[in-house]
């Protein structure tokens, strides 16, 4: 690229005027709208794009499509037309699900992603059969014509269509788990004898125990009444915040001798863990809990009212003094928080992504996506490609592999929901 810009330097008034000329008057609607138009000024070449696909493509070939002219876009509106129309829409407005708009899409991006589908690197059958017979000048003069339009506005209705904001979930648990704290602690720490305590405990263990409950698996008919008419996410969430509240011992009463219930423990420490702390989701933590449930919950698996063969094995051979000194002292032992990410709000998701897609969605680097307005069932898909290893990408994968549903949703609404601008790139001779 550097000898093509001294050949652009020698050339002054002719072609570079004449380029720089026709870019700026592409967008004249998006600068009255708007009044903003914001001219990137391409100096060097940037670092690989995140979500570059794997072909073969230089750092000069990948900005052809910046030097294109009018008789280039021209011929890019054509080839577009009769090639892209019928799923992308005219002038690259989307009105299919799935299917991404590309109006006003970053230059040196949508050119690396045609040479992907037209390399079988991205593997989806109608986008290869569409590019498969053109010319490298061909995807050169598409993608410049694309990125040469007004992009598209107004895209509340996409995001509508995802439904509003979901709640964070850790906020959507404690409001759920509000009905919980009068017995197990408002932080589920338990302040009454009997009540166990839930904060620190594993969520995967929770659900569990509490869908027993509600199935009648387990018997308590207050738990059961309780838990009727809480849907399974309200159960994940109400899991959640109490996995993520600072554990602490109950504040309870320990009757029974935590010396002598010790040496009882060896035989517990295999699945619920060194000092009752479970390295194992299923496995509840005991470290901590209320003596008193512990010993009572001992006695059901004896009785057989709690259906578990290995616990019931266990039990059959302690009396209730036994059971006493055992939950004694696992009630003395510190317990530990479980390995639970708490979930990052939308706000802190949208900041990690703007870093490289730009503020709000509105990238200034070429060879990187805009995502602002961008249809939001489409950025949905393709997070969840990303999960899947179905759209390849390490740094992709490393953001999205931690994603839940939850954040999904919310990040696809709130991209649809930007403004989505308009950049001109003008390249500018190397000194």
């Amino acid at each position: 690229m550097e000898e093509r810009d001294k050949h652009i330097l020698r050339k002054t008034s002719a072609r570079s005027r004449s380029f720089i000329l026709q870019l700026s008057v592409l967008l004249p609607t998006l600068a009255l709208v708007s009044g903003i138009l914001a001219i990137t000024l391409w100096i060097a070449a940037p670092q690989t794009a995140a979500t570059q696909p794997a072909v073969e493509v230089s750092k000069a070939d990948d900005l052809r499509p910046l030097y294109a002219v009018a008789e280039d876009i021209a011929e890019g509106k054509r080839l577009a037309d009769s090639s892209c129309a019928t799923c992308h829409g005219a002038r690259g407005i989307s009105s299919m699900s799935g299917v991404p708009h590309l109006a006003g899409q970053r230059p040196a991006y949508l050119y690396l992603e045609l040479k992907a589908y037209q390399s079988g690197a991205r593997g989806v059958s109608a986008m290869n059969n569409a590019v498969k017979f053109l010319s490298d000048d061909a995807l050169v003069k598409v993608a410049a014509y694309f990125a040469s339009l007004d992009p598209v506005q107004g895209t509340g209705t996409d995001a509508a269509k995802a439904g509003p904001e979901k709640p964070d979930p850790v906020q959507a648990g404690k409001t759920a788990a509000a009905a919980c704290g009068g017995c197990h602690g408002e932080t589920g720490t338990s302040k009454t004898p009997g009540m166990p305590s839930l904060a620190g405990l594993d969520p995967n263990y929770l659900v569990a125990a509490m869908k027993a409950y509600k199935a009648g698996q387990r018997k308590n008919d207050m738990m059961k009444s309780l838990l009727a008419s809480v849907t399974d996410p309200d159960m994940s969430n109400i899991a959640l915040y109490y996995a993520t509240q600072k554990p602490a011992r109950a504040q309870t009463a320990t009757p029974g001798d935590p010396a002598a219930g010790k040496s009882a423990a060896a035989a517990c420490a295999g699945c619920h863990g060194d000092q009752g702390v479970s390295g194992n989701p299923a496995t509840p933590s005991l470290a901590g809990q209320d003596a008193q449930y512990l010993a009572a919950t001992l006695r059901t698996y004896k009785d057989g009212s709690r259906s578990d063969e290995t616990m019931k094995g266990l039990a059959a051979s302690l009396d209730d003094n036994a059971m006493k000194n055992l939950s004694a002292y696992y009630a003395t032992q510190q317990p530990q928080a479980p390995n639970v990410r708490k979930p990052l709000t939308v706000a802190e998701w949208v900041e990690r992504c703007d870093r490289c897609h730009g503020v709000n969605g509105n990238s200034t680097d070429p060879r990187l996506p805009a995502l602002a307005g961008q249809r939001a069932d489409y950025l949905t898909k393709v997070l969840h490609d990303y999960r899947t290893g179905a759209r390849r990408s390490p740094q992709m994968l490393a953001m999205s592999d931690v994603l839940t549903e939850a954040d999904v949703d919310n990040l696809a609404a709130y991209y649809a929901r930007q403004h989505a601008r308009a950049f001109v790139y003008v390249i500018v001779p190397s000194k």
